[in-house]
C-alpha cells in the first residue's frame, strides 16, 4: 500500500495539536521550576530508604491489590471474550473499560469507603472489559480448522479449550503478564484517593518536601517492575495468588446502609428527588452540559490530541536507544533502563510530580502521558526494528535511521500510537483530579461536593467520548489497514 495515506494523516494529526496549543494553557507558573526539578532528581540520587517504616507494607499492599484485581478481571473478561460476538456484551465491555480505574475508586469510596474491596473492584471491572476485548482479538486470529474437527455437538467451551486456547496460550499469558505489570501501576496510583497503596506515601512525601523519601519509593517501584520476569514464576504464581487477598488490609467495615442509600437516593438526579418535575431535570441536563460537560470534553479533546502527536514525536526518538540496528550493548542497556523508568511511571504519578514542579497548567498533564506512552511504544517499535534484516553495505547513522529504519515501522509505528490513542484519552479525563479542568476536574468538583448524580452523568459523558474515539481509531486504522496485536 503507498505510504501516502498515513503521511497525509501523520500531517493531519500534527497540524491538529499544533492547533490545539494554541488554545492550551502550557504556562510555567512554579517560581523556580529548574531547583525544583533540581530537588526532585537529587531525591532520586540520594533515595532514603529506611526513614518510613511502612514502605515495605506499601508496595506489599500495591501488588496484593494489583494481584486479586487483576485475577478477578482475567477470568470474568476471558467468560465475556466467549460471548463477545453478542453486541451487547461488547457494549458493556466497552462502557466498563472506558470508564477509569481511579473514577470507580471515586465511586465505591462513596458506599464501601476505604475498604479493600474499593481497590479491588476498582482495577477488576476495568480490567475485565479490557480482557474481554483483547482475548476476543486473540481468539479470532487463531486457525478455525481444529474447531471444525471436533465432533457435532461439542460445547462452546469445549470447543474453545480444546480446540482455540491451545493454539494462542502463548499470547494469553504473554498479554496477562503485560496486564499484571499495568495492573500494579494502577494499584500505586490508587494511593492517590487514599487507598493504602504506593501513591497514598508518595503524595504525602512530596506534600512535605521529602524528596529523598519519595525517590526511594519511585526507585523500589521501577525495581518491581523491572524484575517481574524474575519473581513473577509458574511455579510461585499459585502461591501469589493464594495469598495476596490476606495482604489487603482490613480497612473500615462496609456499612450496607450507606450502599443501599447511594444507589435509592444519591444518584437520582436532584430535580426528581425534590418534585422539580421533568421541567426542571431538562434545566438541570443544561446547566450541566454548559457549565462542566462541554468545557471538560473541550479541554479533555486539547490535552489528548496534543500528548497523542507528542508521544508519536517521543517514540520516534526513543526507540532507536534500544534497537540493535543502532549504538552498541552497553548503550542498548542504558536505552532498556530509561524505558522501563518511562513506561514504569504512572501518567497520573508522572503528572502529579511534574505539577509540584511547573505548576498547575496542561503542559505537566501533556509530557506526563507522552513520556509513558512514548516508552511503551518505543519499547515495543524498538523490539520489531531489532528484528529487520539489513544488506552489509546498508546506510549507517541518521541515514539508516530515516530512509532503512522508520520506513520499514512506520505503519507498525502508527497501528500502536492509534491504539493507545483510547487510553490516552482515558487518562486525560482523570488527570482533572489534580486540577487541570478536564472532565475529571468537574467529576471530583461533584463529588467533593456530594453530588454524585452529577458526577455519574460526567463519568457517563467521559465513557461515551472513550467510545467514540475508540470507534474513530478502527475506522482510521481499517481505513489505513494498519494491523497489530493488542500487546499494549
Amino acid at each position: 500500500m503507498s505510504a501516502y495515506p498515513t503521511v497525509r494523516v501523520s500531517l493531519l494529526f500534527l497540524a491538529i495539536a499544533i492547533g490545539c496549543a494554541f488554545f492550551a494553557d502550557l504556562s510555567i507558573t512554579a517560581a523556580n521550576p529548574w531547583k525544583d526539578l533540581g530537588n526532585f532528581f537529587l531525591g532520586l540520587v540520594t533515595p532514603d530508604f529506611f526513614s518510613y517504616q511502612g514502605l515495605a507494607t506499601a508496595l506489599l499492599r500495591t501488588v496484593a491489590f494489583a494481584f486479586v484485581g487483576v485475577a478477578l478481571g482475567s477470568v470474568f473478561g476471558f467468560l465475556l471474550a466467549l460471548a463477545f460476538k453478542w453486541t451487547a456484551v461488547r457494549v458493556f465491555c466497552s462502557v466498563i473499560r472506558s470508564v477509569h480505574e481511579l473514577f470507580w475508586a471515586l465511586i465505591f469510596l462513596q458506599f464501601f469507603g476505604f475498604h479493600p474491596l474499593t481497590g479491588v473492584l476498582a482495577i477488576a471491572i476495568p480490567y475485565c472489559g479490557i480482557f474481554a476485548k483483547v482475548y476476543s482479538e486473540i481468539l479470532d486470529e487463531v486457525d478455525p480448522e481444529p474447531s471444525r474437527a471436533l465432533p457435532r455437538g461439542t460445547g462452546v467451551v469445549s470447543s474453545y479449550l480444546y480446540a482455540r486456547i491451545p493454539q494462542c496460550w502463548e499470547q494469553i499469558k504473554t498479554y496477562t503478564a503485560y496486564r499484571l505489570e499495568c495492573g500494579l501501576r494502577s494499584s500505586a496510583v490508587l494511593g492517590f484517593v487514599g487507598l493504602p497503596t504506593l501513591g497514598f506515601y508518595l503524595e504525602s512525601s512530596f506534600a512535605q518536601g521529602l524528596y529523598s523519601e519519595a525517590g526511594a519509593m519511585l526507585i523500589l517501584f521501577y525495581l518491581l517492575i523491572a524484575t517481574i520476569p524474575l519473581w513473577l514464576r509458574r511455579q510461585t504464581l499459585p502461591f501469589y495468588l493464594a495469598a495476596a487477598p490476606f495482604c489487603l488490609g482490613d480497612g473500615f467495615p462496609i456499612v450496607w446502609g450507606n450502599v443501599s442509600r447511594f444507589f435509592t437516593e444519591d444518584i437520582i438526579p436532584a430535580p426528581l428527588r425534590q418534585g422539580d418535575g421533568w421541567a426542571g431535570l431538562a434545566d438541570w441536563f443544561a446547566d450541566i452540559a454548559v457549565t462542566e460537560a462541554l468545557p471538560g470534553i473541550w479541554n479533555t479533546l486539547l490535552l489528548t490530541q496534543m500528548a497523542l502527536v507528542l508521544t508519536g514525536l517521543i517514540t520516534l526518538l526513543v526507540f532507536p536507544l534500544i534497537s540493535r540496528q543502532f549504538g552498541n550493548r552497553p548503550t542498548r542497556v542504558g536505552g532498556h533502563v530509561f524505558l522501563v523508568i518511562l513506561r514504569s511511571t504512572p501518567e497520573y504519578m508522572l503528572a502529579y510530580i511534574l505539577l509540584q514542579i511547573w505548576g498547575p497548567s496542561m503542559l505537566p498533564a501533556v509530557v506526563a502521558l507522552a513520556l509513558h506512552n512514548g516508552g511503551i511504544i518505543g519499547h515495543l517499535v524498538g523490539r520489531q526494528s531489532s528484528s529487520i534484516g539489513l544488506r552489509p553495505d546498508a546506510a549507517r547513522g541518521l541515514s539508516r535511521y530515516g530512509f532503512e529504519i522508520v520506513p520499514r515501522v512506520y505503519r507498525s509505528f502508527l497501528a500502536l500510537l492509534f491504539y493507545r490513542w483510547e487510553i490516552i484519552m482515558r487518562e486525560t479525563a482523570i488527570l482533572g483530579i489534580l486540577g487541570i479542568h478536564t472532565l475529571g476536574f468537574f467529576v471530583d468538583s461533584a463529588i467533593q461536593n456530594i453530588q454524585f448524580d452529577r458526577a455519574l452523568i460526567l463519568i457517563g459523558v467521559t465513557a461515551l467520548l472513550n467510545i467514540g474515539i475508540d470507534k474513530l481509531s478502527r475506522f482510521i486504522r481499517g481505513r489505513l489497514a494498519l494491523q497489530t496485536l493488542p500487546t499494549c
